[in-house]
């Protein structure tokens, strides 16, 4: 075996961990889902049936990531995370009957390359987290997050930018901004859905 699962860890035995990746304890690992190479799953995190996540990303401690979910590489997920995947979440239909999985539509988050989802964030479906973008610890996400956005609170908004290490990004002349730690720069410019996006230059 080309990875690590800690014994009592639940795998499904139809999922497929990548080369190098590490299940702790108490983590559920359900049928179906896919793990890049190289990645973490914390203890007592939960990847749902079907969910796709990329390389090298690690799921902290007690994150939940409900099916559909996809994450991208170099994703993180800090503890205590929720990617939900109900809009409009019911234990009982109309009638009173209980529901049961066929009886609602799943929608997911999709969190892609290298974005961080900070302790206790949670991501409402469905929505997109853009690459590189980082979500403070605590904020509720109700919208997509551009490309390098940092956003906070509840629900969150933006305040910022960041970099690929991670940095806030400071503000220069015509638009420009710069990492503080790496000296990588950027280029605010309009979005075409009416914003603004950031790009690397």
């Amino acid at each position: 075996m080309s990875y690590r699962v800690m014994p009592t860890a639940q795998v499904d035995e139809t999922a497929k961990i990548g080369a190098g990746s590490t299940v702790w304890e108490l983590a559920q690992i359900r049928e179906n889902a896919r793990l890049g190479t190289g990645c973490v799953v914390g203890r007592g995190a939960y990847v749902g049936a079907g969910v796709l996540i990329g390389d090298n990303v690690k799921l902290q401690n007690h994150a939940l990531v409900y099916e559909p979910a996809e994450l991208g590489d170099g994703v993180f997920v800090g503890p205590a995370v929720v990617l939900t995947n109900d809009r409009n979440p019911r234990s009982v239909d109309p009638e009173g009957r209980l529901k049961r999985g066929g009886d609602w539509e799943a929608v997911g988050v999709t969190v892609a390359e290298g974005a961080s989802l900070g302790a206790r964030s949670v991501c409402v479906a469905p929505i997109r987290i853009g690459r590189w973008a980082m979500v403070a610890a605590g904020a509720v996400v109700t919208r997509d997050v551009p490309d390098f956005a940092l956003v906070v609170g509840v629900p969150a908004r933006q305040i910022g930018w960041v970099g690929r290490a991670g940095a806030r990004l400071v503000e220069r002349d015509g638009g420009a901004w710069e990492c503080p730690e790496t000296g990588a720069r950027y280029t605010e410019r309009p979005s075409p859905s009416g914003g603004t996006e950031l790009v690397e230059a």
